[in-house]
C-alpha cells in the first residue's frame, strides 16, 4: 500500500486491554495477528488476573518479536482505565496508525487494511471507525448500526462505535498521548474511554469517519462490561443510570476534560439544572445521531426537569 512509510505496509500498534481473558484470548489474537496488508505490533497491558492471562501473554512475547506486554500494575477496575494507561505508555510515534482492541472479539482480515486504505485515501480525516456484527453463543447475529451522519454535538453524548473499531492515525495520538499523561486523574472519572476519545478528536476540530461496513464480529456474553445493551433488563439498567444521573454526569465532565464548557451550545446545560434539561430536550437533533435516539434522549432530558 503507497503512502505509508516510502510505500511499505502501514505499521499499526495494536492496543490491547485484557482481563480474565483466557476463555477467548486464543481466537482475538488470532485474528489480530493475521491482518492482511498491514505490519502489527500488539501492545497489551493486563489488569491482573487470576485465570492464567498475564502467563500467557508473557510467554506468547517470548515467542514473538511483535507482541510486548507492560508490567501489571494495579488493579484497574475497568476497561477505560486500562485503554488510558495504554494510551500514556504506548511509543506512538514508532507506528502509523493507533488501533484499540478488546480481548474477546473476532476480527475480520482486513479491519486494519480497510481502515488504514480509507485514512490514505482520504488525508484530511484523522480517525475511523465502524459498525460491528455483533454475534451470541446460540449463534445469532446482528448488525450494529453507529454509521449515522454525525451532527454538531453528537460527540458529548455518544460513541461513534465501540472502541475496538478504532483506528487513528498517530500525530494526534500523540497529541492525545499527552492530554493523557497530563491530567491521569481527572480521566479516572471517565467510565467510557471510547466516548472520551471521540469527544477529545472533535473537540481538538479533527475529523472522524465512521464505516457502516462491520469489521469485526462483536463478541456477546455474560461478562460483557458494556457490550450492546440489549433487552428489558438492559434498558432498565439504562434507564436508572440517567434517571440517577450518571450518564450526564459524564457527559458534563468530558465537555469540562475538553474545555467546551463555556461553548455557547454547552453552557446552558452543564450545571444539570431542570432548565438546562428542558434546553437539551428541545436539542436532541444536535446531541444524537439516529433518529429514535433523539426522540429518547428529548423524553429523557424531560423526565430529568422532574427527577
Amino acid at each position: 500500500m503507497a503512502g505509508w512509510s516510502g510505500g511499505a505496509p502501514p505499521r499499526v500498534l495494536v492496543c490491547l486491554a485484557a482481563y480474565q481473558g483466557m476463555p477467548w484470548l486464543q481466537e482475538q489474537v488470532e485474528s489480530i495477528l493475521t491482518q492482511q496488508g498491514v505490519d502489527v505490533t500488539l501492545l497489551i497491558s493486563i489488569d491482573p488476573s487470576a485465570d492464567g492471562t498475564e502467563a500467557w501473554f508473557e510467554s506468547l512475547a517470548a515467542e514473538r518479536d511483535n507482541i510486548h506486554v507492560l508490567p501489571t500494575q494495579q488493579r484497574f477496575g475497568c476497561a477505560a482505565a486500562n485503554f488510558f494507561r495504554l494510551l500514556r505508555e504506548a511509543d506512538v510515534l514508532d507506528y502509523d496508525l493507533v488501533s484499540l482492541a478488546d480481548q474477546d472479539d473476532i476480527w475480520f482480515p482486513d479491519k486494519l487494511v480497510r481502515a488504514a486504505t480509507f485514512l490514505e485515501q482520504h488525508p484530511g480525516i484523522d480517525a475511523y471507525s465502524s459498525n460491528v456484527l455483533a454475534f451470541w453463543p446460540d449463534g445469532r447475529e446482528r448488525l450494529v448500526r453507529k454509521a449515522q451522519p454525525q451532527v454538531a454535538w453528537d460527540h458529548l453524548f455518544e460513541a461513534p462505535g465501540p472502541g475496538c473499531t478504532f483506528v487513528m492515525r498517530s500525530d494526534p495520538v500523540c497529541r492525545l498521548q499527552h492530554f493523557c499523561k497530563q491530567n491521569e486523574q481527572a480521566l479516572g472519572e471517565v467510565m467510557s474511554h471510547d466516548w472520551f476519545i471521540y469527544a477529545w478528536f472533535r473537540t481538538q476540530e479533527l475529523r472522524w469517519f465512521i464505516d457502516p461496513e462491520p469489521g469485526l464480529r462483536y463478541r456477546q456474553h455474560d461478562s460483557n462490561e458494556l457490550g450492546m445493551n440489549r433487552g428489558l433488563a438492559a434498558y432498565r439498567s439504562r434507564l436508572s443510570k440517567v434517571l440517577k444521573g450518571e450518564w450526564f454526569t459524564q457527559a458534563t465532565l468530558i465537555a469540562r476534560l475538553t474545555g467546551v464548557e463555556k461553548e455557547a451550545f454547552v453552557r446552558p446545560w452543564i450545571a444539570l439544572t431542570p432548565a438546562g434539561f428542558f434546553y437539551l430536550s428541545l436539542r436532541s437533533h444536535l446531541c444524537r445521531r439516529r433518529w429514535r435516539d433523539r426522540l429518547a434522549f428529548s423524553l429523557l432530558c424531560l423526565l430529568r426537569c422532574f427527577v
